[in-house]
């Protein structure tokens, strides 16, 4: 059954709402986004999780953005969630993020008064009046450690470093290596007190980490 095309983000949301007016669709996307800059100005980059309505996750989407702020990072990431449903479908969409500018700005319940943003947040806006339903709600960083991961990952990866291996259960994320490191990750066993490579190469005099696996 479609659902009535929305012409702003304002028919959505009176000021100070926390939430839209009507209820979700049958069917929709969640984006979990998050956006951060070392430094601030700093290296930037975003990372969003999407997942279905069911909380099935569908797609991991992530950008190193250079030099730029928090916020411009956060912006980003709102963007390339919108970008994603527009292309991919269906047109409805609920963004999490754990930056409350962002949403309170997108609500309307702030001004943006940088003019950077000010690009940004009306691209955002353009992008969320072609949806057919939208919702937007703050959440905690600890509510959206994925999201916060692939951002990290993004400036790792803008940085030279070598982006951390996903863990699982409750193990610590593993640090990222320097700039110097290399960018291939190769397997290798100990014998004799020494690391021998099974399934590739290394030039004379590379330096390298070794992180033992659990269990090994």
């Amino acid at each position: 059954m479609p659902y009535p095309r929305r012409s702003a983000t304002k028919s959505l949301f009176s000021h100070g709402e926390e939430s839209p007016r009507e209820n979700p669709p049958e069917h929709y996307l969640i984006a979990h986004s998050d956006g951060g800059a070392r430094g601030n100005p700093g290296p930037a980059g975003y990372g969003v999780v999407i997942q279905d309505q069911s909380g099935h996750k569908i797609a991991h989407l992530s950008e190193y953005l250079g030099h730029q702020t928090n916020n411009f990072a956060e912006y980003q990431g709102l963007i390339a969630a919108l970008e994603y449903a527009l292309q991919n479908g269906p047109k409805a969409l609920k963004l999490i993020s754990d930056s409350e500018l962002l949403v309170r700005q997108i609500k309307g319940i702030y001004k943006v008064k940088n003019s950077t943003l000010q690009d940004l947040h009306g691209r955002a806006k353009e992008l969320i009046a072609q949806l057919q339903w939208f919702s937007i709600g703050h959440a905690l960083r600890e509510q959206n450690r994925d999201a916060d991961r692939l951002a990290n990952e993004a400036m790792d990866k803008g940085m030279g470093r070598r982006t951390a291996q996903v863990e699982t259960g409750d193990s610590p994320p593993r640090p990222p290596l320097n700039a110097s490191a290399t960018q291939t990750e190769l397997e290798g066993v100990i014998r004799n007190g020494m690391v021998e490579l099974v399934n590739g190469k290394l030039p004379e005099g590379t330096r390298v980490q070794v992180r033992p696996k659990r269990g090994v």
